[in-house]
């Protein structure tokens, strides 16, 4: 792989060549050309992603074992039954679909189409609210 940004070498800090990739990545998995992707203020080691006027959650990076990666968590404030609902309707999109997981229920797939996204699981065993985690490996924005 090629060196990470000049100053900080293999730091968690996010250049802005990655928060553009990772900000266009986001946007091509939920067709949602809307989604930002900046450093957030009060943690320089984590990306906010934002939609529109709202915050929908933040991106990690993940130096463990020299390979680089990002994690984006999103808190969804909905119940299983509208989860779908919501995320159709928060991105505007009719492609997303929640698939049961085999053998798990306090969590479930997030598809676009055909194409996996991401697990979304439960806050709490009454899963009164959700978080998607969606893990974007480097290889994932190389090309962006």
């Amino acid at each position: 792989g090629k060196p990470r940004n000049r100053n900080s070498g293999w730091s968690g800090v996010l250049d802005k060549s990655e928060l553009r990739k990772l900000q266009e990545f986001l946007r091509n998995a939920f067709g949602a050309p809307g989604i930002k992707v900046g450093l957030d203020p009060r943690d320089e080691e984590q990306a906010a992603v934002s939609f529109g006027e709202r915050a929908i959650g933040t991106i990690s990076v993940d130096d463990e074992d020299g390979d680089r990666s990002f994690s984006f968590a999103m808190k969804i404030p909905v119940e299983r039954p509208v989860l779908q609902d919501y995320l159709r309707r928060l991105f505007d999109n009719d492609e997303l679909k929640i698939v049961a997981r085999m053998k798990k229920t306090d969590s479930v797939e997030l598809n676009r189409g055909e194409d996996f996204l991401g697990v979304i699981s439960a806050d709490d065993p009454k899963g009164k609210s959700f978080t998607l985690q969606m893990a974007i490996l480097d290889y994932d924005i190389e090309d962006l």
